[in-house]
């Protein structure tokens, strides 16, 4: 199962422990976390589903490409990393 991991900044306002979970897509992996932690959501999702502007999430290493229907496969070992992404300069 994949597991899904969140940032240690995001542990300052909600329990989010890494979480092994059911799921072919980032989209299902996260739905699973969000079904027992629901909380979470709002701060991963916006309003239509799609990953917030300010968060960035990463399966392996390597950036999610689908950021609004969250369709990448996600394979039984892989992880799925989901942290605030940094903006400015």
């Amino acid at each position: 199962m994949p597991t899904v991991a969140f940032t240690r900044a995001l542990e300052r306002f909600l329990q989010a422990p890494p979480a092994e979970v059911g799921g072919a897509t980032v989209g299902e992996a996260l739905g699973a976390v969000f079904g027992t932690r629901p909380a979470l959501k709002g701060y991963v999702l916006d309003d239509q589903g799609g990953l917030r502007r300010h968060v960035a999430c990463y399966v392996n290493g390597k950036p999610v490409r689908d950021r609004v229907r969250l369709s990448d496969p996600v394979a039984a070992a892989d992880c799925i990393y989901v942290f605030q992404a940094l903006t400015g300069g």
